[in-house]
C-alpha cells in the first residue's frame, strides 16, 4: 500500500469501487479509510464513539485524506456531527444483532431476517444524505436483484454529494453508473474501466461457458 502512504490515491468519483483478488490489498485499503475518517472499524456509523476490540491498523494510523470544503467542515468538527457507515462483511451480522434498534440506527429486527434482507434493511436505514460510506464486500449476502438494489442506493448516494468507498467481487455493484473503478495488485491501485477488469472478463467467459473452467477441476 506504498502508493496510498506516498504520492496517494485520487478518488475520480462520487462513488469508487476497488476490484481485485483476494489478499490483493482493497479490504485493507477499505479499512484505513474507514478508519482515517473516525469511523469504527468494528463497523457501524459515523458519529459513534470507537468501540472496535480490534487496534487501528497500521496503514489506518497513517493515512491521511484530503477532503472538499464540506468534508472537512465535516471531519474537522465534534464527531457527533460525522455522517457515514462503515460495513464490513466479516463483522456485520454481529454488528447488526448489537445495535438494531439504538438510537439512530434502525428499528427493525434484522436478526429475524435473512442475511440478505438484514443487510437492505440495515442499508437502507443508514445509507442517506451527505458522508462517507464504506462497504468491504457488501454484497456477500445479497442475491442478484439484491445487489440490482444496493446499485440503485449506491448511485442515490453519489447523487445527493455522499462520497462511497466500497470493496468488492461483484461485477454487478462495479456496473453502478458514474461510478469510478480502481483495480488493487501487485501493480498498485491503477483506475480501469469497468469492462477491461479481468474479474468481468472471467465471469463473462464462465457464464458462457462453465466447462471451460470446471474442466480444470475434476
Amino acid at each position: 500500500m506504498r502508493a496510498l502512504v506516498g504520492a496517494g490515491v485520487t478518488l475520480p468519483a462520487l462513488v469508487t469501487f476497488l476490484v481485485g483478488e483476494n489478499g490483493s490489498g482493497k479490504s485493507t485499503v477499505v479499512e484505513a479509510v474507514a478508519e482515517a475518517f473516525g469511523l469504527d472499524s468494528y463497523g457501524g456509523r459515523g458519529g459513534s464513539r470507537y468501540a472496535s476490540p480490534r487496534a487501528r491498523s497500521a496503514l489506518g494510523e497513517r493515512l491521511r485524506l484530503e477532503y472538499t470544503p464540506r468534508g472537512l467542515a465535516m471531519a474537522s468538527g465534534p464527531r457527533s456531527g460525522r455522517r457515514g457507515f462503515f460495513l464490513r462483511a466479516e463483522s456485520a451480522m454481529r454488528m447488526m444483532a448489537e445495535k438494531q434498534g439504538w438510537p439512530g440506527y434502525w428499528e427493525e429486527r434484522t436478526d429475524l431476517m435473512s442475511h440478505g434482507e438484514g443487510f437492505l434493511t440495515v442499508f437502507e436505514s443508514m445509507f442517506r444524505g451527505p458522508g462517507l460510506y464504506v462497504l468491504d464486500e457488501p454484497e456477500a449476502a445479497l442475491s442478484f436483484t439484491s445487489s440490482l438494489r444496493l446499485v440503485a442506493l449506491l448511485q442515490e448516494l453519489g447523487r445527493s454529494g455522499a462520497q462511497v468507498v466500497c470493496a468488492t467481487h461483484s461485477p454487478i455493484l462495479a456496473a453502478t453508473p458514474d461510478a469510478a473503478v480502481l483495480e488493487v495488485g501487485e501493480h498498485g491501485i491503477r483506475p480501469t474501466r469497468w469492462q477491461d477488469l479481468a474479474l468481468v472478463d472471467h465471469w463473462r467467459r464462465y457464464l458462457e461457458r462453465p466447462e471451460a473452467y470446471l474442466r480444470h477441476l475434476t
